[in-house]
């Protein structure tokens, strides 16, 4: 998407601050003991009280509201009866619709008890995250996006995951540019405009840079070692992009 006008504008933020709040929320919620599907739950009545509409159910009938993902799965894990346990490393990622309007974030982090080394990735992917987005500003390239991931990820001793990256969103989930690699790509020759609407989402590993489909056609889970993935929604301009899936204050 390209934005058009100032209530895209304020559209995106709606859904983005929505989402954002609901990922906190379930992050804050998350105990020992319980079980993804409870925590999904909690998602999906957030959600609703705001009025907004689970996005993965929307595009593409996905079996719960969010994707929770227990190291060493990394992606799309499908709610249900797996127990969180203490030190799990846990990703949550939520995309909803709004009045047309798409935002999606996600977030690593640790339940329960500190694990140190749980800790350091989650850093680590947060800072990729951060470099990344200094990066993204209308006339650059896309892969300058991937490269400032890598050097992070290289930085702290981990890799990337190649086959997961970064997408373009607003009237849809998914939408041109797709596939943003979360790594350097030198013959990438797409660049970003003024108004466009992307995803950045690093994916960090301790392991190997690929996730493979588990038989339920949707949980994507590391070949080796655990993962951990940061993502806002963010609006191209000529200087530092605008983050919709910020926080309410």
């Amino acid at each position: 998407m390209t934005i058009d006008t100032s209530y895209d504008v304020r559209g995106l933020k709606r859904i983005g601050r929505i989402v954002a709040d609901c990922l906190a929320m379930m992050q804050d919620e998350a105990r020992p003991g319980m079980t993804t599907l409870e925590l999904d739950r909690l998602g999906a009545a957030f959600l609703e009280r705001h009025g907004a509409r689970s996005a993965p159910i929307l595009t593409y009938d996905f079996p719960g509201c969010t994707c929770i993902s227990v190291a060493p799965d990394a992606a799309h894990g499908i709610p249900g009866e797996h127990v969180l346990r203490d030190g799990d490393l846990v990703n949550v990622d939520v995309s909803a619709e709004l009045d047309g309007y798409f935002g999606d974030t996600g977030g690593s982090f640790t339940v329960g008890r500190e694990v140190p080394a749980h800790t350091a990735l989650c850093d680590a992917t947060r800072a990729a995250l951060e470099a990344a987005m200094l990066e993204a500003r209308a006339g650059a390239r896309l892969n300058r996006i991937g490269k400032a991931i890598q050097a992070v990820a290289r930085q702290h001793g981990y890799s990337v995951i190649r086959n997961l990256g970064s997408h373009g969103v607003g009237r849809q989930l998914h939408e041109e540019p797709k596939f943003i690699p979360g790594y350097y790509n030198r013959f990438e020759r797409r660049r970003l405009h003024a108004g466009l609407v992307i995803t950045i989402e690093p994916f960090l590993t301790t392991g190997a840079s690929q996730v493979v489909e588990l038989d339920d056609g949707w949980t994507l889970r590391t070949r080796g070692g655990i993962s951990a993935q940061f993502e806002h929604t963010l609006i191209i301009t000529e200087d530092e992009p605008i983050v919709c899936t910020q926080r309410s204050s």
